[in-house]
């Protein structure tokens, strides 16, 4: 497992047998990150601030970071190496565990969180649910690239089409220092936005702590109708939406991002 600077690291091994790579900093109750597409841990920019509070793990998805892949991809593995690490990180902790999802990685924790019995709180930050998969024109266009190894193509690929990120956006994550392992991932996005990512009324009945659905005020209809599907479905659930952000704000404002998440983690503490 090649070693980010600064952080401690182990890994989980998931049912299928895949290993997947956390990585860990600060003190405090435990709060999990979970990245989603075009991306590993090293995407989070909140993370500094959110462990002066916390102790944060950051696990990399299977096929990416050091995480390794699997025998047969699917969605429901990547739901289960989350509730194999959310387990963990509780037994390790003797606590229940935060935990907080961007995109496809905001769907993972919602149905981890149905799953699991150690989720205290949940944050998903504009989870990706897509009844319908992306088209299937885009899909093939994204996978020949791959194939051909043209990875930037494939990011850029994500970013327009599929996020409909504007191009100042577009310009920030390219000029981060991310950009090479967002780069790097391209090749696991072909088959991630090639299924349909549902979630049930029983997961969503399931989902019984509380929660807390942040959206950016000008992101994309089908990333706004997700979290309006999940606050519906979900008894405890808050919504907050960031005026003039989309789906990076994150990135773009870390530290209010950050203090927004941190608010709602410990509203109920010293009750």
């Amino acid at each position: 497992m090649s070693q980010s600077p600064g952080l401690e690291s182990f890994s989980v091994e998931s049912p299928d047998g895949a290993r997947i790579a956390v990585w860990n900093s600060g003190s405090g109750p435990p709060l999990l990150l979970v990245h989603g597409s075009m991306s590993d841990h090293t995407r989070w920019r909140i993370t500094d601030a959110l462990a002066r509070h916390r102790t944060v793990y950051a696990m990399d998805r299977r096929g990416r970071g050091g995480s390794s892949d699997g025998p047969h991809w699917s969605v429901d593995r990547e739901v289960e190496d989350v509730v194999a690490v959310i387990d963990t990180v509780a037994d390790r902790a003797d606590s229940p565990v935060d935990v907080l999802g961007h995109s496809l990685g905001g769907y993972l924790v919602l149905r981890a969180t149905a799953r699991s019995a150690h989720v205290r709180r949940v944050v998903a930050y504009e989870p990706a649910i897509v009844p319908a998969g992306q088209p299937a024109e885009l899909v093939a266009r994204m996978k020949t690239a791959a194939d051909a190894g043209r990875n930037e193509e494939v990011a850029e690929l994500m970013l327009r089409e599929v996020l409909h990120m504007p191009q100042e956006e577009i310009s920030a994550l390219r000029a981060q220092p991310t950009w090479p392992a967002r780069v790097a991932s391209a090749p696991t996005l072909p088959r991630e936005e090639s299924v349909p990512l549902l979630i049930d009324d029983i997961e969503l009945t399931a989902i019984r702590c509380p929660t807390l659905l942040i959206g950016g005020g000008d992101s994309p209809a089908f990333l706004q109708e997700a979290i309006r599907t999940v606050a519906d479905g979900v008894a405890h659930a808050q919504v907050i939406m960031l005026p003039g952000q989309q789906h990076v704000a994150d990135q773009l404002i870390p530290e209010e991002f950050a203090q927004v998440v941190l608010r709602f983690l410990i509203s109920d503490e010293g009750q």
